[in-house]
């Protein structure tokens, strides 16, 4: 009888450690860019356009569209969060002040934006390891590729899917997503 115990156990092992890896986006805490610890389940209910962002890119115009659909559908239950990251060709060098004065002056961002990161490599935040691997998320392993990739996020916490960096934050896809 014992081993049969111990047979069942093992047997719901590997579903026990499946479900303890999908984490929710909600169960991750993270800096705002003027250092205070923010809770990502305050986030619950809206949906959340997940950023990495610089301000030395050829995508860095991206913030004018980023704050543009944040106007439009801010007060509807959708978010964006911008994560500045200097991990493509030093394209972020700046101290977060820096940053935020940056984002502030030149394209009057309103968005939540988040202290420095990284999102790649060795020292990847615990949240973009989560965002970017099948065995974190549940999903998709979904490697950042450049400044300005977009992860969406669910009302319910879930990683919805990625959109590549090149794309306009106005897309069709991103626009669908937030109204549907």
């Amino acid at each position: 009888m014992k081993t049969f115990a111990l047979l069942v156990c093992l047997a719901f092992l590997p579903i026990a450690i499946v479900t303890a890896q999908n984490n929710s986006f909600y169960d991750f805490t993270v800096k705002t860019i003027d250092g205070k610890v923010l809770k990502l389940s305050s986030f619950k209910g809206k949906k959340v356009l997940v950023v990495n962002v610089a301000s030395k890119c050829g995508n860095t115009p991206q913030y004018e569209k980023l704050e543009e659909l944040y106007g439009k559908y801010g007060k509807d239950n959708f978010v964006v969060i911008g994560f500045p990251a200097n991990n493509f060709m030093g394209q972020e060098p700046g101290t977060n002040e820096e940053i935020q004065k940056f984002c502030t002056l030149t394209y009057h961002v309103t968005f939540p934006m988040m202290a420095k990161i990284s999102v790649k490599g060795k020292d990847i935040d615990p949240l973009y390891k989560w965002l970017t691997e099948k065995a974190e998320n549940g999903k998709q392993d979904a490697p950042v590729l450049w400044n300005f990739q977009k992860f969406m996020i669910d009302e319910d916490g879930n990683w919805v899917g990625t959109i590549p960096p090149k794309e306009s934050p106005m897309s069709d896809k991103i626009i669908k997503w937030i109204e549907k």
